[in-house]
């Protein structure tokens, strides 16, 4: 009962903060004003938090962590390239969406140990293999989610950075097909004159080989990888 009270408390702070964040920004974050609209004293966020970077930090976390959820549990539409746009999408709408957020998560001093950030890459690393294993993959996995990442978080960024009034509705998209013709095929199987996407697309699926031992699958791995220029 005391474990359940106390993380009935913590959640609120944490909602609290969120909510503080996202309507009025980092600065607005205080233990005054998160203490209030939370319905506490003061010293109280300081039974749970050291200070305001680690309550921003528990911020970011859960926010992000709810909406990696959502993403982990969308439905596969049966088309990993319409999937990845989704998820393209979605990333755009995120960031902009929660603009003060977005900042925290991105800002190389807060560190990146985020299992939140960690779980989101997956699921992008999920898509992409996903479109790896269909044959439209022209680049290594590990290439392809880079380039995506990086591009999705400069879109945003550029974004943010413009008055709303004066923003590309464009941009995202152009950023998005610039980043498609640099990783994808133009053939909508595994194309045969095309060696690397054929390797790319053996490797998205050569873990699931198994009558092969470890040692095997892990040289098959190395082996696809020299072919499609990932080593």
């Amino acid at each position: 009962m005391v474990v359940d009270s106390r993380s009935r408390t913590r959640a609120s702070i944490v909602e609290s903060a969120a909510k503080l964040l996202r309507e009025q920004g980092a600065d607005a974050v205080t233990t005054r004003a998160v203490a209030q609209a939370a319905g506490m004293q003061a010293p109280t966020i300081y039974r749970f938090f050291e200070d305001k970077e680690a309550l921003l930090d528990a911020v970011a976390e859960h926010v992000f962590a709810t909406y990696v959820s959502s993403k982990t549990l969308a439905e596969d539409s049966g088309d990993p390239v319409a999937d990845l746009r989704a998820g393209w999408d979605a990333h755009i709408d995120f960031g902009l969406t929660n603009a003060a957020l977005f900042g925290l998560l991105i800002d190389p001093a807060r560190g990146g140990g985020s299992p939140a950030a960690a779980a989101g890459l997956a699921v992008l690393q999920a898509r992409v293999r996903r479109v790896a294993a269909i044959g439209r993959l022209r680049v290594p996995e590990r290439r392809a989610v880079e380039l995506i990442h990086a591009a999705g978080t400069g879109a945003v960024l550029t974004l943010l950075a413009t008055p709303p009034q004066q923003r590309d509705p464009g941009l995202s998209a152009a950023m998005y097909d610039a980043v498609l013709r640099a990783i994808l095929t133009d053939a909508p199987a595994l194309p045969t004159g095309d060696a690397t996407a054929a390797a790319v697309a053996f490797r998205a699926v050569a873990p699931q080989l198994t009558g092969l031992s470890d040692a095997e699958r892990s040289l098959l791995a190395e082996w696809l990888d020299r072919a499609a220029g990932a080593v």
